[in-house]
């Protein structure tokens, strides 16, 4: 980091602090166990405390091979980062996948297993508690942390802080020689030391002084000084005062803009957030930020993004509070949270453009937004999807922020869940879904909204029941029925009864999941549902199989081919059929099961599905062995083999009909 200079001392101390031995706590009690070493960096926001835990991890960094993760626990704006999400993030750097819903306790053994052996740093940046840094603790003393913070981390075992003052007034001038060249310094070297000791050694203040004096060639520096020393000592320390010597030079819309940047989601600012926060256009705000970046007033970051310093943060917010009207503020939210739901669209529209059975509206939806908000392709949009992902939730959390969900905060949630599944798929995406359905539950059980409850239990247990969380997939499905009943919302109840049988279903309890296939059947056939009643037939009818009910089985796979046909749905009665012929198979009735998979195959063919074909044609062959024909057997596979040629997955069909 070019900025970087001087804390020899420091360096010096922490280095040492990695041989010390002891395991006395603050508390004077000792650990249980050999734990990772943890360094503590302690120092006010702004004084440097990031910049020089990322110094010491470079000078040591090749005594751990394993290298480097970090995790930061307070978001630029100022909002904690759930411990949850710090401890997935390590997993995933490590590449280590968990399921969705896993709760803290579980995420941080899955963290301290996949270090175990391991020989690697651990930087864990502007720590607000203990408790967030114990979850992340290895077990293995190989390891070590090294962890920023505002004050003591009491409770740590072992933890003497490094604590942070100013720089000395010799590094204090160099990190001004970086941001403003030699020239004006060496002009007035003691001009240079005044200015270092009105900005009290602070980096974040030097940082912001120094971008002005680099924007300002013809300002000297002696001049900088006495205008800092002149302020009113109401005006707050040296950071804020540097910070309001920045602002007040400011061009008014630049002024405005800053004031509203504290409303960007997580303190992450693009062009677009900018834009939308401002009523600019993206171009402006673009080059506005770039100024605030050459300033020191945001950090870039990478892809365009720009990072709120935490230190400036209760200044901005001053601001924002005492120059901006509730309703103005009010207003660049919403505009704000409504450009990220074009670009939401944009981004799901570019995942699915172009494919087969592409949804018209979305073509529409993309026609018609600006040139802007449109990405060059489906790469770009993925790209920008990821990089925003903690804006984007943080977003969707300021959207239902004030406990409604009303229809801004709905189209929200509703988008970034649809972009993600589209671009990742709802394996990959699950956590991420997790989160958000987790989030409408959230507020719909605050404010007693049945119809969303229902929905985000519904949602919730998909994902459990996807990864193989079962029994906790079953509980929600049945608290989406109780709220689906409050609701009154008949789909909701016909979902959650369904989805019940399907889970008794996967846990092999044929008895229940019969029941309640059956539950769900009445109330379709109450409804007149057509294509849920002949779903629900076929449900039916697998459970029965499975616990051997052929008798039922085939009642039911009959209703459900009967049901099909009435819906004029021809692969659907295929298939019904092919399961028909199945359980005539496996109740010894071998002559009724050709002329069934004989009807299947005919209908297969009208729907002009090859690989049902070739299944059936199959399953013919296997019936005409067993009934002691097998030249008409050798036909049928022959068939088989014509139509699925070179299908990759032809070999599991040529394997058998089951």
């Amino acid at each position: 980091m070019a900025d970087f200079v001087g804390r020899r001392r420091e360096l010096k101390e922490l280095r040492e602090d990695i041989a010390r031995t002891g395991l006395d706590t603050l508390s004077g009690r000792k650990a249980k166990a050999p734990r990772a070493r943890v360094l503590l960096i302690a120092g006010r926001p702004g004084s440097g405390r990031t910049a020089l835990a990322e110094a010491f991890v470079r000078e040591i960094a090749e005594e751990y091979p394993d290298g480097v993760l970090r995790t930061r626990l307070t978001a630029p704006g100022g909002g904690t980062v759930a411990t949850e999400r710090a401890v997935r993030g390590l997993l995933e750097a490590l590449g280590h996948r968990t399921p969705p819903g896993a709760g803290e306790d579980e995420l941080s053994s899955a963290l301290r297993t996949a270090l175990d052996g391991r020989r690697a740093i651990i930087l864990v940046d502007d720590a607000a508690d203990p408790h967030q840094v114990d979850a992340l603790l290895p077990d293995t003393p190989e390891c070590l942390v090294v962890v920023t913070a505002e004050g003591p981390l009491t409770g740590i075992p072992d933890v003497r802080p490094c604590t942070l003052g100013g720089l000395d007034t010799p590094s204090a001038v160099r990190m001004l020689v970086h941001r403003i060249g030699d020239t004006r310094v060496t002009a007035d070297p003691r001009a240079a030391e005044s200015l270092a000791e009105e900005c009290g050694g602070q980096p974040a203040a030097l940082v912001l002084v120094g971008g002005w004096l680099a924007a300002h060639p013809k300002a000297s520096v002696a001049d900088v000084a006495k205008q800092l020393h002149d302020m009113p000592a109401a005006t707050g320390g040296p950071l804020a005062r540097c910070f309001r010597l920045v602002y007040e030079t400011l061009p008014q819309p630049a002024q405005r803009t800053l004031r509203l940047l504290p409303l960007a989601p997580a303190g992450i600012v693009d062009s677009h957030t900018a834009s939308a926060l401002a009523g600019c256009s993206v171009a402006a705000a673009q080059s506005t930020l770039d100024d605030f970046a050459a300033l020191g007033l945001v950090h870039p970051a990478h892809d365009g993004l720009f990072l709120l310093p935490g230190c400036l943060a209760p200044l901005l917010q001053a601001l924002l509070e005492g120059k901006e009207r509730p309703a103005e503020v009010q207003l660049a939210r919403a505009r704000m949270l409504e450009r990220t739901v074009r670009l939401l669209h944009s981004c799901r529209a570019m995942a699915v453009s172009g494919e087969a059975g592409t949804d018209d509206g979305l073509r529409e939806v993309l026609e018609g937004l600006p040139r802007a908000l449109r990405f060059p392709d489906r790469r770009a949009a993925a790209t920008w999807l990821d990089t925003r992902l903690p804006a984007l939730s943080a977003a969707a959390s300021l959207a239902v922020a004030d406990g409604e969900l009303d229809t801004l905060a709905r189209r929200l949630v509703a988008g970034l869940v649809r972009a993600l599944a589209e671009h990742r798929g709802t394996a990959e995406a699950a956590p991420e879904l997790y989160g958000l359905h987790r989030l409408v539950l959230d507020v719909a059980e605050r404010r007693g909204l049945h119809r969303e409850q229902a929905a985000a239990l519904l949602n919730l247990a998909d994902l459990d029941a996807e990864t193989g969380r079962t029994r906790e997939a079953l509980e929600r499905y049945r608290a989406a029925l109780d709220a689906g009943k409050a609701a009154n919302d008949p789909y909701a109840t016909g979902r959650a009864m369904e989805s019940v049988g399907g889970a008794y279903q996967e846990l092999a309890d044929w008895h229940r999941a019969s029941d309640w296939f059956g539950r769900a059947l009445s109330q379709a056939l109450a409804r007149g549902e057509r294509a849920d009643e002949a779903r629900l037939y076929g449900r039916l009818g697998n459970v029965h199989t499975y616990a051997g009910r052929y008798g039922e089985a085939l009642r039911s796979w009959r209703a459900a081919a009967a049901g099909y046909r009435k819906l004029a749905d021809v692969p659907g009665q295929a298939k019904a059929l092919s399961e028909m012929a199945r359980v005539q198979e496996y109740a010894g009735r071998p002559e009724e099961s050709l002329h069934t998979c004989r009807e299947a195959v005919e209908l297969a063919r009208r729907a002009g599905d090859q690989r049902l074909q070739a299944a059936l044609q199959v399953r013919l062959a296997d019936t005409l062995d067993r009934l002691g024909d097998p030249a008409a057997a050798r036909l049928h596979r022959s068939a088989a083999d014509r139509l699925l040629g070179d299908d990759p997955a032809a070999c599991e069909i040529r394997s058998g009909s089951d």
